[in-house]
């Protein structure tokens, strides 16, 4: 599909929802809706050294700009890619002495962009961007405190031909940006890197379940002719069929959260309470807070006794873990495993928080036998939350598969890799680094599948001698310390 083209979709009014978009053709799982570059982005202020400031990849030995000293690039060629998004920045920065926080880079952005194309920079985009929704009225007093601050501070930076604007429309920026950035992810898709501004995308609307998912694809530098060279870019993809005319949803929250706290968390964030269908009804609510089938149900005063327990326990894991006393975390994922196991069902969220931390966290330590059962038991949960199609899934399942692999587990390695590989072929595409990386594991596994089944004894010999000299791991596939790191980061 070609950049920008919107052909797939059209804006219609959404009633009470208000502007939404709606397909203009039958589509199916895997299908590309639509993608999009960026109006403006900016890595985050902690990655500032470690993220290229142009593709947003996490590399080593990055190249610094030589006249702020701020941004990094790749190479040559990313930074004279990005050249039109930073020169306006290098000049503030070299002004000011530092950069500012990443709201205030940008808004920046943003501004610098809005001068030179009045907010529209294509056929393409649906509408510019400084009519995007900002709900700075609906603040509280503490937020917009903050923002008159962000306001001030930018004030400092901003240097645009002396141009400047009103503090009222400079809020409205970052009212813009506060609700409607979207979080841009590595190019494995384990860590959130950065932040981007996507004018039709925010014309997607919300829905805790919804039909689409969204993903970044970083383009491509690699070709010598900078004509064949592809831009960063966000993909609608579908997660299912939709009919033509149905509207257009991707979530802008986890699923893996009780109604009441996804609503609570979408009121604060994006200033409008939900009433899709799995919000009015409480949609598994039920399983997320579900107890032990037993001929006797736990008491009350029980459940309530674990559960309180259980939020504790997950409390003091994340201090220790942040510490980086991984012993003391699996010692204490344990210990509430041991309490928990007997009263709450396999799709509590807590249990499933306390499966997934001590899955990661023994994988890291290389105990990858009790590793991949809890992970096979988490996965099993999220199995009967999430839907069949949902990128969460399916990046749990691929650790799943790769802790089984690790752990010798070659037969139920490779099938929960293929199940992954299915399901990011549909979220991600057959193009996405993270795809790419499991299909070389799918093939992989699959060959040591094959040797398994014609001599075991062979296969594991191999397998034990492999493992003396180097840990059992895949190009492309993350090492345990980066996950444990990433998941930190994550949380």
């Amino acid at each position: 599909m070609t950049l920008g083209s919107m052909e797939n979709v059209e804006l219609f009014d959404a009633g009470e929802k208000g502007r939404a978009l709606r397909s203009t053709r039958e589509l199916l799982a895997g299908d590309v809706v639509f993608s999009e570059a960026s109006f403006a982005a900016v890595v985050f202020d902690s990655l500032s050294t470690q993220v290229c400031h142009s593709c947003f990849r996490r590399q080593a030995n990055l190249h610094r700009c030589a006249q702020c000293k701020f941004a990094h690039y790749c190479d040559r060629t990313c930074q004279t890619a990005c050249w039109d998004e930073h020169k306006h920045e290098c000049a503030a920065v070299k002004k000011i002495g530092k950069a500012p926080k990443e709201n205030i880079r940008l808004a920046a952005r943003v501004l610098w962009r809005v001068q030179r194309h009045t907010g529209i920079v294509s056929d393409g985009q649906l509408t510019s961007v400084d009519k995007l929704q900002e709900h700075v009225a609906d603040l509280s007093a503490d937020a917009l405190k903050e923002l008159q601050d962000d306001v001030k501070s930018f004030l400092a930076y901003w240097s645009y031909k002396r141009s400047q604007h009103s503090e009222e429309y400079i809020s409205s920026i970052f009212g813009i940006i506060n609700c409607n950035g979207f979080t841009l992810s590595d190019q494995r898709g384990l860590q959130a890197v950065g932040v981007g501004l996507f004018p039709n995308l925010c014309m997607v609307n919300h829905d805790c379940w919804p039909n689409c998912t969204v993903i970044l694809n970083h383009g491509s530098h690699s070709a010598v002719d900078p004509a064949l060279h592809s831009k960063r870019r966000i993909e609608l993809r579908a997660l299912e069929k939709i009919e033509e005319g149905q509207e257009l949803t991707v979530s802008y929250v986890d699923f893996l959260k009780l109604t009441a706290d996804r609503q609570r968390v979408l009121k604060k964030q994006y200033h409008f309470d939900c009433t899709c269908q799995s919000c009015s009804t409480h949609s598994k609510d039920d399983l997320m807070m579900a107890v032990k089938e037993k001929e006797k149900e736990p008491s009350a005063e029980l459940v309530k006794e674990v559960t309180d327990f259980s939020l504790e326990s997950l409390s003091k894991i994340e201090e220790y873990r942040t510490e980086g006393d991984y012993n003391k975390v699996v010692h204490l994922c344990r210990e509430s495993l041991e309490k928990m196991e007997p009263v709450l069902a396999d799709t509590h969220l807590y249990l499933l928080r306390i499966l997934s931390i001590a899955s990661e966290v023994l994988s890291f330590l290389q105990h990858f036998g009790e590793a991949a059962e809890f992970a096979r038991r988490m996965v099993e949960g999220y199995t009967k939350l999430y839907h069949h199609n949902n990128a969460q899934l399916g990046m749990a399942t691929m650790r799943a598969g790769v802790t089984h692999w690790h752990a010798g587990s070659i037969e139920e390695g490779h099938g929960m890799i293929c199940k992954a590989y299915a399901i990011l072929m549909i979220t991600h595409g057959p193009n996405h680094p993270i795809t790419k990386d499991l299909e070389a594991m799918r093939v992989q596994t699959e060959l040591e599948l094959r040797m398994f089944k014609q001599d075991q004894y062979a296969y594991h010999t191999l397998r034990e001698a492999a493992l003396k000299d180097k840990p059992m791991s895949m190009a492309g596939e993350p090492s345990a310390d980066e996950e444990i790191k990433a998941l930190s980061r994550k949380q």
